[in-house]
């Protein structure tokens, strides 16, 4: 039986409290042995190619490249671990999303993660939340080893085709469906259903908030 709608819920700072692809990186760094050093190095050519004004996208393809020549199962394993560590410190889950999530399972709607990150961070927070379906960056790999490539970054409007596409193959309609972002980025996916929810004080959701009918949720509270 087809599901009367669905839910789509980008995940950092929408789901959980952090940014899972800087979290899990420093883990990766960590648990392969590689210097804390080298992770700020990291970090900072990213943030220094945001800076320069790169789109969004081009910034996740450069982070996507410090995974050349990774196991994508080694990587799921920190994955995991990673997960299992961030729970441990607490505050992981934004608790007003979790239970919009979990009102929409409770009505029989199909629950969707939309995000930017990749599996290793990803799986362990749509197991835990037991959602239907997670649309993902999706980064290459030959016989199991990352290239560094990335065959979809899932940001913007790639958001808006994955939802559209899937709602397609689902035979559910968009006005009748429900998504959560935090983000600026996020609009394209916000607008492609009928019930958008802004999360957090984004300006750029603000002003479309303010223009309709938009519900809100508290985001991640800045220290």
């Amino acid at each position: 039986m087809t599901p009367p709608a669905a839910a789509f819920f980008d995940v950092d700072e929408t789901l959980i409290s952090v940014n899972s692809m800087l979290r899990f990186l420093r883990h990766h760094f960590w648990a392969s042995h590689r210097p804390c050093s080298a992770f700020d190095e990291a970090v900072r050519g990213l943030r220094a190619l945001a800076g320069r004004g790169a789109p969004r996208t081009a910034v996740a393809r450069a982070y996507y490249r410090l995974y050349a020549g990774r196991d994508a199962g080694e990587l799921a394993a920190q994955g995991r671990d990673w997960f299992a560590a961030e729970l441990r410190s607490g505050g992981l889950f934004l608790d007003e999303t979790v239970a919009a999530l979990h009102a929409h399972q409770r009505r029989g709607e199909r629950v969707v993660l939309v995000s930017g990150s990749f599996a290793p961070c990803l799986d362990p927070v749509a197991e835990r939340l037991g959602v239907d379906a997670v649309l993902s960056a999706r980064p290459e790999t030959i016989d199991g080893i990352h290239t560094g490539g990335l065959a979809t970054t899932m940001i913007g409007e790639e958001k808006a085709v994955a939802v559209r596409a899937l709602l397609a193959r689902l035979g559910i309609r968009g006005e009748d469906c429900h998504a959560y972002g935090d983000h600026a980025s996020d609009l394209p996916m916000l607008l492609a259903v009928g019930h958008p929810v802004m999360v957090g004080a984004d300006p750029v959701l603000g002003r479309h908030a303010a223009s309709g009918t938009w519900r809100r949720l508290p985001g991640v509270v800045p220290p």
